[in-house]
C-alpha cells in the first residue's frame, strides 16, 4: 500500500502534533502530582484563583469544564499521528495485513494495561474498562479499520456511531436503567453492569469508548489533511470551521441532549471535538506557522513517551517522587504555612514527573508499544 490512499501527502514531520500530544500528557500527569487540587483551597473561594481550580476538575455531571476536554484531546491526537505513522510503514513495503495485525495486538495490549491498573489498587481481579487506555484500545482499532475510506465515509460512521449511541441511551426500556440523562440510571450503567457484573464508578461508563470513537476518526481525517499540499492558511481554516460547525452542533443540541462528559452525550463529542480542532489549528499555527518550536519542546518531551509516564503515574510513581521530595519542601516552605507548603510540595512532584520524561529523552528511549 502506497501514497495512493492519502493523495497529495507530504512527509514532513509536525512538531505540532508532538507539542499537543506533549501538552495534553503534561496536563494528565499534572492532575497525578496534585497541584490542581490545591487550587481549590478555600483560601482562594472568590479569586481567578479558584476559579481556575474549578477548571481543572471535572464537571459533576452536566456541564462542561475545561478538563472535560483532556481525554477528548487524547483520543483526538492520537487520530491525528496515525496516518503519518501508517503511511511511513506502507511506504517502506509493510502490508495491509501486516499493519491490521499490529493495530490489533497494539489494541489488545492498551486493553489489557487499562484493564490490569484497576486491579492494583484492591490487588484483586477487577473488571472495568473506563481509563483512558481502556477507551483508546477501542477507539483506535475502529478508526484503523477505516483509515481506507474516503472522509466522506468516515464522517459519515463516525455520525453513525454517535447517533446509535444517543438512540440508545434515548429509547432504552430497562427498567432502573431508562433515565438517559441521569447518573447510574442510564444505558450505560445498565451496560457495564451486563459487561462486568459491577458498576463503572463515578458514574463513568465503559460504553464512551463508542461515542468518543468519532473523536479518533476526526483525528485521522485532520491528519490526513495535515499531510497533503495545502497551504497553511487553508489547512487552519478548515480546522477552525469544522470546529465552529462542532461547537454549534453541540451546543444547539444541549436543551435537548445535556452536556454530559460521564456518558459522552452526543452533545458533548460535538463541543468537545469542535475544540479538539480549534486547539490543533492553534497548535499548528503556532509551532508549525509561527516557528515557535523550541517553546513546543517542553511538552513534546513529556509526548514522547505517554504510555510510560501515564502507567508510572497511575501506579503511584508519584508517591515515590513525593516521599523523595518532601523533607526538602517541609524544610523550605513550611514556615510560609500548609498551603503554601502543599503547592510547593505537588508543584515539585510535577517537575519530577517531567525530569523522568526529560531524563528519557535525553537518552533517546522511547518505550511504545
Amino acid at each position: 500500500m502506497s501514497n495512493q490512499n492519502f493523495p497529495g501527502v507530504a512527509q514532513t514531520r509536525m512538531l505540532s502534533i508532538d507539542f499537543f500530544r506533549g501538552f495534553t500528557m503534561f496536563m494528565l500527569i499534572g492532575e497525578f502530582s496534585g497541584f490542581f487540587g490545591t487550587l481549590t483551597n478555600s483560601a482562594f473561594d472568590g479569586t481567578v484563583i479558584s476559579a481556575l481550580g474549578h477548571q481543572l476538575e471535572h464537571a459533576d455531571w452536566i456541564g462542561l469544564h475545561f478538563w472535560d476536554l483532556i481525554q477528548p484531546f487524547f483520543m483526538f491526537i492520537v487520530g491525528v499521528a496515525m496516518p503519518f505513522s501508517m503511511t511511513r510503514r506502507w511506504n517502506r513495503g509493510d502490508s495491509w495485513n501486516v499493519t491490521l495485525r499490529h493495530a490489533a495486538i497494539r489494541s489488545l495490549l492498551l486493553l489489557f494495561l487499562g484493564w490490569a491498573l484497576y486491579c492494583i489498587g484492591p490487588g484483586k481481579i477487577t473488571f472495568r474498562f473506563t481509563n483512558v487506555l481502556a477507551q483508546l484500545s477501542v477507539t483506535y482499532f475502529i478508526a484503523f479499520l477505516l483509515m481506507r475510506k474516503t472522509v466522506k465515509w468516515q464522517l459519515i460512521l463516525s455520525f453513525l456511531l454517535i447517533l446509535i449511541s444517543q438512540l440508545l441511551y434515548l429509547y432504552w426500556n430497562v427498567q432502573g436503567f431508562n433515565q438517559p440523562f441521569m447518573p447510574d440510571q442510564n444505558f450505560g450503567a445498565w451496560f457495564d453492569l451486563a459487561l462486568t457484573g459491577t458498576p463503572g464508578g463515578g458514574h463513568w461508563v465503559a460504553f464512551n469508548a463508542i461515542p468518543t470513537t468519532a473523536h479518533t476518526i476526526w483525528g485521522v481525517i485532520t491528519g490526513m489533511m495535515l499531510m497533503n499540499h495545502w497551504t497553511p492558511k487553508r489547512k487552519i481554516q478548515t480546522m477552525v470551521a469544522a470546529g465552529l460547525i462542532g461547537l454549534f452542533i453541540g451546543f444547539s443540541l444541549s436543551p435537548f441532549i445535556p452536556i454530559i462528559k460521564h456518558i459522552c452525550s452526543s452533545s458533548f463529542v460535538f463541543v468537545s471535538g469542535g475544540w479538539c480542532m480549534i486547539a490543533m489549528a492553534f497548535s499548528y499555527w503556532l509551532i508549525d506557522v509561527m516557528n515557535f518550536r523550541k517553546f513546543s519542546l517542553f511538552f513534546a518531551i513529556v509526548g514522547m513517551n505517554p504510555l510510560f509516564i501515564y502507567l508510572f503515574a497511575h501506579t503511584n510513581g508519584n508517591s515515590w517522587i513525593e516521599a523523595i521530595a518532601k523533607p526538602f519542601i517541609n524544610l523550605i516552605f513550611s514556615p510560609l504555612g500548609q498551603l503554601a507548603n502543599d503547592m510547593a510540595l505537588t508543584l515539585a512532584v510535577w517537575a519530577g514527573l517531567w525530569g523522568i520524561c526529560y531524563f528519557l529523552y535525553a537518552r533517546k528511549v522511547f518505550i511504545k508499544l
